[in-house]
């Protein structure tokens, strides 16, 4: 056992737990600023670390993966989120098995392009006009029912601050990303929060994600695409109830 395994089991022994992080991992926006009503359903219950991608430049997967892995806690717990976009991206880093590590939690999102049709378009996306979609029409389809104006006002504004070209480049790597044998060698627990509503990602996805790793706790929730957006205090609950089982189940520290 390390010096950081036997402080963490003195603590739990006497009925302390050291402070889980919570770190997020955006959506294909990459600016975090849509976790602002889950953040505020969380309240003090977590120590929150939002990760941030660059608004300009063409980074696709593996560049942004590098981001987010120089922000992971070095010196205690922490269960690592990946919404939608940023699913392959938290799989890949609970993959490695960084330290710390305690779960995994995937909200709406997939382990391989959730749209198979749509990979041959791949070399067109360089034509896409993305500047040009209505933010109104994708947020009808994000947030379909559940829309409404203060949701509809934080996604255009968060939008409009990430260029056409990071959106393409984004937009191509989920084309063609794959990291089914990642998410088999992920040994931490998972939970797979699945929006009933979901319009972008298809219930596909997540039954992928099922066969493929068992174990992994799937959360149904009443919710579109934007689902800690829309439903923040039930994903809130649900982070809550999978942190606590595992604390409870005296889950170990995995190494790399």
């Amino acid at each position: 056992m390390s010096c950081a395994e036997g402080t963490l089991a003195s603590a739990q022994a006497n009925g302390h737990h050291a402070m889980i992080t919570l770190v997020l991992l955006p959506g294909m926006d990459g600016t975090g600023e849509l976790f602002a009503p889950f953040v505020s359903e969380l309240g003090s219950d977590f120590d929150v670390k939002i990760v941030r991608y660059p608004p300009t430049g063409g980074m696709g997967y593996a560049e942004l993966e590098s981001i987010a892995h120089a922000a992971l806690p070095v010196d205690g717990p922490f269960v690592l989120l990946g919404e939608s976009f940023s699913g392959p991206i938290a799989i890949s880093l609970a993959a490695s098995r960084p330290l710390h590590l305690k779960g995994l939690v995937l909200c709406c999102t997939f382990a391989r392009n959730p749209l198979p049709l749509f990979a041959a378009l791949r070399p067109l996306i360089g034509a896409v006009p993305v500047s040009a979609i209505p933010v109104g029409v994708m947020a009808r389809l994000l947030l379909g029912s559940f829309s409404t104006a203060a949701l509809r006002s934080a996604f255009a504004q968060a939008v409009t601050k990430v260029s056409p070209g990071a959106f393409r480049a984004r937009l191509r790597s989920v084309l063609s990303v794959d990291v089914s044998k990642q998410l088999c060698a992920t040994v931490v627990p998972t939970m797979y929060l699945r929006a009933i509503h979901d319009r972008a990602v298809p219930a596909a996805a997540s039954k992928l994600i099922s066969q493929l790793k068992p174990s992994t706790r799937v959360v149904a929730i009443d919710a579109p695409h934007f689902l800690l957006q829309a439903a923040p205090a039930e994903a809130a609950v649900a982070i809550r109830q999978f942190v606590g089982d595992i604390e409870r189940s005296a889950w170990p520290v995995h190494h790399p």
